[in-house]
């Protein structure tokens, strides 16, 4: 019988400590597994399609794929406390970098990431992949790694506790520009979508094996909950969503994300 692996309750070797050193043959062979699980996904919304009103679809998994699997490399840890999981790239985040909420500078020069995206072919006009050399800042991003920064000084003391993600790889863009969340596509294309999504979020959380499901919103949490079940035995919680769109995020973000991280007994301060 296979011991039973701690929960959200139990005791845990810290990060840092001998015990909770992952060896680097352990890291890899876990990227390599989540990288699996990704370009599977990848490949599955490709075969999606979509009506009216969306104009254009982004999957930066194909486009950025050197940049995401990077991020994927170098960031990726077994049994972190939680994973945070967002909702779908933003057009000035994860759209341009391949990086879930991310920012171009906080990828760049915090996390050491600064190649890898080729822009396709087909673009709506007026929201172009930059890559890199977008000068646009996502406000979510600045917020979320900006936090990561000034809290935990190095990607390292970061995602030795925690990794993010977003549920759905694709931005959905409208003729006009504007951005269309998953969310409000027509319930076919929905739960097309919702069903890949579900089946790759369930099969990474497995595979990275974290105390807690965090969702950043509470979008995120739904869909954890619905495709990972509380028979999973897992912790599940939500932060605070970082948009600009969020009234309460503009008063704020960082010190309410904390408070409910603490209340959810992340201990951010050891």
């Amino acid at each position: 019988m296979s011991a039973a692996r701690p929960r959200s309750g139990a005791s845990r070797p810290r990060p840092g400590d001998a015990k909770s050193r992952v060896t680097k043959k352990a890291r890899a062979e876990l990227a390599a597994r989540v990288q699996a699980i990704v370009d599977e996904l990848s490949d599955a919304v490709d075969a999606l399609a979509f009506a009216d009103p969306v104009a254009h679809v982004y999957n930066p998994l194909d486009y950025a794929r050197d940049a995401s699997a990077t991020f994927i490399e170098r960031f990726v840890r077994p049994r972190p406390e939680a994973v945070l999981i967002g909702m779908n790239p933003g057009p000035w985040g994860m759209v341009q970098t391949g990086v879930p909420f991310g920012e171009v500078a906080a990828v760049r020069d915090w996390m050491g990431i600064d190649s890898g995206v080729v822009p396709p072919a087909d673009q709506h006009p007026k929201r172009p992949i930059e890559g890199f050399a977008c000068t646009r800042s996502e406000v979510s991003g600045r917020r979320v790694w900006g936090w990561a920064a000034e809290r935990f000084g190095t990607p390292a003391a970061f995602f030795d506790r925690f990794f993010v993600w977003n549920f759905c790889p694709l931005a959905f863009m409208e003729e006009g520009g504007k951005n269309r969340t998953p969310d409000k596509l027509p319930a076919a294309e929905r739960e097309a979508l919702f069903e890949v999504c579900d089946r790759a979020l369930v099969r990474m959380v497995e595979a990275i094996d974290p105390e807690r499901v965090i969702g950043i919103g509470r979008f995120a949490l739904d869909r954890a909950r619905s495709a990972i079940g509380s028979e999973s035995g897992r912790a599940f919680g939500t932060i605070l969503h970082p948009s600009p769109a969020s009234p309460l995020a503009n008063r704020g973000w960082a010190p309410q994300a904390e408070a409910q991280l603490a209340a959810l007994g992340i201990d951010l301060d050891r």
